[in-house]
């Protein structure tokens, strides 16, 4: 055995994010609670991930909006108890005074009762709003066999990139240490090894447990700071020259393809959210939900299969390149370079082209739907169009962002 199997490992999943560049969809749930690819939450990709990885004592904090996030964590992820590992949804609980968390540093601080409680070595810290495959037991045995107390999962980045990034700096003498945390820098320097490219930060991070509970406690009474683990905690490890980096590069998966190795999404905003999704609906899929080998787990209730036929007029169904559901029904209609959740309703003769709908959305007999995202529910009338005419999309009051047209949960087509 390992000295990084050795190790009592904890990881805590930081849930808590509002997702405001994500609205509408971010209005009745937190970001992490955001449907992806039909089935699953994106959530669901870091505790797969964790899972996957070995580590089985996972805390998710959460806050915002956090109903529909806390029912899925406990409904889905339910661990064998005997063995002593779970996957627990920790609210804020103003444990050490009247604030909610102030950042994601201090909801750690906030939350340090769980480290206490459960005495790890290791804290992996993870963001719960990425699409990407990960083998955190690398980067743990990584950290346990540097000298650093904190390890940054970074991702290589074109350097014409940088200024939308937090960009690591490395030592030119030691890639694997963080000489300087740099806020989407102007002017950057690339990789010793690659000089057209950068480090962007992943944001998620190993820590020897006692060096982060240090850092967390000495950070909540430091004036000035924002709390925020990027911004605060681990530039409190690079000046004391603590910190080091783990490449995702170097990071193997199993059962991955040289297509879809390394690949990793921040879905921010809705242009990248949608994005996203196509990535994954193509022929040969720059992200592979198929890796069998390292399965994305979900649970999405009791739904039938999905389901193609014609329509009621006899004309025939037409689907490519797209992603159904269990419990969709296409009856008739098309539907290419989509993605249809549970309970989706596609009539005869409706057109649906590009876009991402929701669980229960129903399309119309003769509808069309171009490049858009509609939430839970929404219904588009037999006939109507959406995405066709951005201008009267936006006098109908749907939001219309980078040439999509998005509708959110409920929201109704205008008569």
């Amino acid at each position: 055995m390992s000295a990084a199997e050795r190790k009592k490992v904890l990881t805590i999943v930081l849930a808590g994010g509002e997702g405001k560049r994500l609205m509408p969809l971010t209005a009745d749930r937190a970001k992490p609670a955001v449907p992806f690819a039909g089935i699953y939450r994106l959530i669901d990709f870091a505790l797969s991930n964790v899972v996957n990885s070995g580590y089985l004592k996972i805390v998710v904090l959460t806050q915002y909006k956090s109903h529909s996030l806390d029912r899925h964590v406990t409904q889905t992820w339910r661990m064998s108890t005997m063995l002593g590992n779970y996957v627990t949804p920790v609210p804020a609980q103003q444990r050490v005074g009247k604030n909610w968390y102030l950042g994601s540093g201090d909801a750690i601080y906030q939350s340090l009762n769980l480290l206490k409680d459960e005495k790890p070595d290791i804290v992996i810290v993870v963001g719960a709003d990425h699409v990407y495959r990960m083998d955190f037991s690398h980067m743990v045995a990584q950290h346990v066999a540097s000298d650093a107390a904190c390890t940054v999962a970074a991702i290589r980045q074109p350097i014409g990139l940088a200024d939308q990034f937090g960009v690591i700096d490395v030592h030119p003498d030691d890639p694997s240490r963080i000489r300087e945390f740099l806020e989407k820098p102007k002017d950057p320097t690339g990789l010793p090894d690659s000089p057209g490219e950068v480090l962007a930060s992943m944001g998620n991070y190993v820590f020897d447990a006692d060096a982060l509970i240090e850092a967390v406690t000495r950070d909540a009474t430091t004036q000035g700071s924002k709390h925020d683990m990027g911004g605060d905690i681990v530039p409190s490890f690079v000046r004391r020259e603590l910190a080091g980096v783990y490449d995702y590069k170097d990071n193997v998966v199993p059962g991955a393809t040289d297509r879809d190795r390394g690949y990793w999404r921040d879905v921010g905003t809705l242009k990248s959210y949608y994005d996203a999704h196509m990535d994954v609906v193509s022929p040969l899929p720059v992200f592979n939900l198929y890796n069998f080998e390292w399965p994305i787990y979900t649970s999405y209730g009791p739904q039938p299969p999905a389901k193609v036929v014609q329509g009621a007029n006899g004309a025939p169904a037409h689907v490519d390149e797209a992603l159904l559901s269990p419990g969709t029904v296409v009856s008739g209609g098309s539907v290419t370079r989509s993605v249809l959740s549970p309970g989706v309703g596609v009539a005869a003769g409706a057109v649906v082209e590009g876009s991402v709908l929701m669980n229960g959305v129903q399309v119309g007999a003769g509808a069309v739907v171009r490049h858009a995202i509609l939430d839970k529910n929404v219904v588009v009338p037999a006939g109507a169009q959406i995405g066709v005419d951005l201008a009267a999309d936006r006098a109908r009051g749907f939001l219309v962002e980078d040439g999509l047209t998005v509708l959110g949960k409920d929201q109704q087509f205008p008569g």
